[in-house]
C-alpha cells in the first residue's frame, strides 16, 4: 500500500511540475504576442519605400499627372507589377487581395475616376487621429513608379 500511496504523491508532483511548466509556456508566449503586436498594429508607419526601377519609362517631371500616363503600357505594367509587390503588398496583399488590413485595391474604380484617389492617397498618404494608415510615397518613389503601380492595378481590378 505505502508504494502506491508514494506512487500517487509523486504523480500528484509532476502534475503539478506539468501545470506550472504549462502556466509558464502560456505566459511567454502572452508577453511576447503584448512585444509583437503593437508593432504589428502601427507598422503602417515603419513602411521603408524600396527603389523602383522605372529604366524605359518617359520622365514624367516634378509636376504630378492628373491622370495616369501611362495606362496600358506593357512595360510601365511589368515594372508596376514588381513595385506593387516591394512597396504595397504588405498592406495591401499579394495581388493587391487585401487581407482585411487596407483597402483591397482590386476595387478601384478604373480610370481617371480612380486615378484621382489614387494620386491623392499616394502624394499625401493616410493619417486619421495621430495614427499613419498610410505614409505617403509621392516623393519616395517618384510618380513614374506609382503611375506604373497604378497600371498594373487595372490589370488585377474586379467589378
Amino acid at each position: 500500500m505505502r508504494s502506491k500511496s508514494r506512487r500517487s504523491a509523486r504523480n500528484r508532483g509532476n502534475v503539478f511540475l506539468m501545470n506550472a511548466w504549462i502556466v509558464r509556456l502560456a505566459a511567454a508566449i502572452g508577453l511576447i504576442g503584448a512585444v509583437a503586436l503593437p508593432g504589428l498594429v502601427f507598422a503602417h508607419g515603419d513602411v521603408v519605400p524600396q527603389p523602383v526601377d522605372t529604366t524605359g519609362l518617359e520622365k514624367l517631371g516634378d509636376k504630378w499627372r492628373d491622370s495616369n500616363p501611362f495606362r496600358g503600357n506593357q512595360r510601365a505594367i511589368e515594372i508596376g507589377a514588381s513595385a506593387f509587390n516591394q512597396n504595397c503588398a504588405r498592406c495591401h496583399g499579394l495581388g493587391a487581395v487585401s487581407g482585411g488590413i487596407a483597402p483591397d485595391l482590386r476595387y478601384l474604380e478604373k480610370g481617371d475616376a480612380g486615378d484621382e484617389w489614387f494620386k491623392e492617397r499616394v502624394t499625401n498618404g493616410s493619417i486619421r487621429n495621430g495614427v499613419t494608415y498610410m505614409p505617403k510615397f509621392g516623393d519616395a518613389l517618384g510618380q513614374e513608379a506609382l503611375w506604373s503601380i497604378r497600371s498594373w492595378l487595372e490589370t488585377v481590378h474586379e467589378d
